[in-house]
């Protein structure tokens, strides 16, 4: 494949710990048949990457935007679990690029919100209509869990950054006061990532086979079997976890009043999309008191385009060289 060489033409990545993403837009449109993915284990930087990814492609573009797994300050990022550096200047070295961003992730989703088809949203909660351009939430759960709220001002999209995932755990009940206890002996301050998250879920589970004195922890994705094949403690492990999600969403929107929508992304979202409203999304959602109706208000939605990141960067990219 050749790309032409255009003032339009942006390179985008998305970073994960495993693998990385890269494709050519044009505007806010990411080209489909340009996708590739890199194993991070194969190449040394992410600049190899890119130099990688646009000799095969012969592609030059004027602007490039990376989204990654991790914390950005000043354009700089840092991922979690990879020992890469990242900056717009190495990316700017990299691809030649004149216009550069480096984004988290979850910022990409926020940015992608006003590009994604309605066939890859699906309405967990109707809430109420709201003007076009009222506030956002964006949540997502995989290997880790994070949150941001979505403004637009504007023709600008603003994502502030955030490390949301790592707020305590809202213990409502006795039971789930055990549960804090548990986690605090093992991990300290217990995060909200560490029962909402791909590691979270098991945690939940494990934690059950303790309370119990019976049963095997088990990893995620056993899990989740276990828990399609009637096993009662991955039925209380998803019970829980609906629950936190619900109390952790309104929560978060009592602060940021996202009247424009709440959208769940990432993997670990997308397997639970088909249990929330079973195993009491709505009810924990809204259980805040005097505020209960209030909240109800907020639709909540589930992504489920996969690229939903490379396209928010392209957005980005649109807005910058608008």
């Amino acid at each position: 494949m050749t790309a032409a060489n255009t003032g339009s033409l942006a390179v985008v990545a998305d970073v994960g710990g495993t693998n990385t993403r890269v494709a050519l837009s044009h505007g806010s449109a990411v080209d489909a048949n340009s996708i590739q993915r890199f194993r991070n284990s194969e190449h040394e930087s992410l600049d190899a990457v890119l130099s990688a990814y646009l000799s095969q492609t012969g592609a030059k573009p004027g602007a490039a935007c990376v989204a990654i797994a991790g914390p950005v300050r000043d354009g700089v990022g840092s991922l979690t679990n990879l020992d890469w550096s990242i900056s717009r200047d190495t990316i700017a070295s990299a691809t030649g690029a004149s216009t550069v961003a480096v984004l988290n992730d979850l910022q990409a989703q926020g940015h992608a919100v006003d590009h994604i088809a309605d066939a890859n949203l699906q309405t967990i909660l109707p809430g109420q209509p709201a003007g076009q351009h009222a506030a956002r939430l964006m949540i997502g759960i995989g290997t880790g869990l994070n949150s941001a709220p979505v403004y637009r001002l504007g023709g600008q999209t603003l994502v502030p950054p955030a490390e949301a995932g790592h707020i305590s755990i809202p213990a409502q009940t006795e039971t789930e006061l055990r549960l804090v206890k548990s986690l605090s002996a093992q991990h300290g301050m217990p995060s909200m990532e560490e029962v909402l998250s791909g590691r979270g879920f098991a945690n939940l589970h494990a934690w059950i086979c303790q309370e119990d004195g019976h049963g095997v922890p088990l990893e995620a994705n056993d899990l989740m079997t276990a828990y399609q094949n009637g096993d009662p403690q991955a039925d209380r492990a998803v019970t829980i976890f609906v629950t936190m999600l619900g109390r952790y969403a309104s929560n978060l929107a009592l602060i940021s009043l996202p009247f424009g929508g709440i959208y769940l992304c990432g993997g670990v979202a997308r397997h639970f999309a088909p249990l929330l409203l079973k195993h009491g999304f709505a009810e924990a959602f809204s259980d805040k008191g005097r505020f209960s109706d209030f909240v109800q208000q907020f639709p909540v939605h589930m992504i489920s385009d996969d690229y939903a990141a490379l396209t928010g960067c392209a957005g980005h990219l649109s807005e910058l060289t608008a």
